[in-house]
């Protein structure tokens, strides 16, 4: 592609992920972003599993890059219903492929650590997927019809998220957070599960830095450094000098078996390994992007 980018549309930018990619994408480009939920004044309505309106609200910004960034990423949820979960996560995908293809312009999409089964203690951005659960096969077979049907596309996948804030952030750093609020003296945490948490920003600053690059493929992009929800947990109490007055008590995965039923991957450990072969790997360690957004989003612990 040597069209030179001028406007971008990113839709089901109205999450964790879509707020950082406001936020840095904004400072440079003209950005159209909407949402099924317009939760921020610079969201605008759309639902994306409508494909005619989701391709004239792409084609009347004059799009030069597309940015599918909304999923069903609730596990639970995904796998209690698994049609709206193929809609949203699927055939959404299908319509933006189309959208791109009839426009001419490349598409980026959004996926997941999870989709890999797990068996291996780290993945790199070859190793074949084997999803486990409803929400990882629609993300895996979405790469797949994008592979299939694209030439300039971005597939980033990303591994436990960090960021969004108080208002946006649903994973495990504002959970941890609340029972802090709620003044928990005891904080049950999995000992079972590896992966590698992904700060919002970093990611969108490494995805930034291909799409200036005119850089295409696929690409596991994660924060360097390999840890476990106990580490993690472990880290924010620290921050918040808590260590002393809040314990964690270690349980495997069946403690929550009857909330987290969803069969989860042991591990979700990714290596940036095509990014490190490019030289363009600006993520930063987990720890130093933990700190960072524990400072900048949560002062009134």
């Amino acid at each position: 592609m040597n069209k030179r980018i001028k406007n971008i549309y990113m839709a089901g930018a109205g999450g964790m992920l879509g707020e950082a990619f406001y936020r840095i994408f904004s400072k440079k480009y003209n950005l159209k972003c909407s949402d099924i939920d317009t939760n921020d004044k610079w969201l605008s309505h759309l639902d994306f599993t409508v494909f005619k309106s989701y391709q004239k609200d792409v084609e009347n910004f004059d799009t030069d890059y597309l940015f599918h960034l909304g999923a069903m990423t609730d596990l639970e949820i995904c796998e209690k219903n698994s049609i709206k979960t193929y809609l949203n996560n699927t055939t959404s995908v299908e319509y933006a492929i189309k959208i791109s293809k009839k426009l001419s312009i490349p598409l980026l999409f959004i996926s997941t650590a999870g989709i890999f089964d797990g068996k291996k203690d780290f993945y790199n951005d070859d190793d074949i997927p084997n999803p486990l659960c409803h929400y990882a096969k629609s993300k895996y077979k979405s790469e797949i019809l994008i592979e299939n049907n694209l030439s300039e596309y971005l597939i980033c996948r990303a591994g436990w998220m960090m960021g969004g804030g108080k208002n946006k952030d649903k994973k495990f750093v504002n959970k941890i957070i609340n029972q802090i609020r709620d003044d928990k003296i005891i904080l049950n945490i999995v000992n079972d599960k590896n992966g590698t948490p992904t700060f919002t920003d970093d990611f969108a600053n490494n995805v930034l830095l291909l799409v200036e690059k005119n850089i295409f493929g696929k690409f596991n992009l994660v924060c360097e450094g390999l840890t476990n929800r106990v580490e993690i947990a472990k880290e924010i109490l620290n921050h918040f000098n808590l260590s002393n007055k809040i314990n964690i008590n270690e349980v495997n995965s069946d403690f929550f078996k009857k909330k987290y039923y969803v069969n989860r991957p042991i591990s979700e450990r990714l290596i940036n390994k095509r990014l490190n072969e490019l030289s363009l790997n600006i993520m930063r360690d987990w720890r130093v992007c933990l700190k960072e957004y524990l400072i900048r989003d949560f002062k009134d612990i």
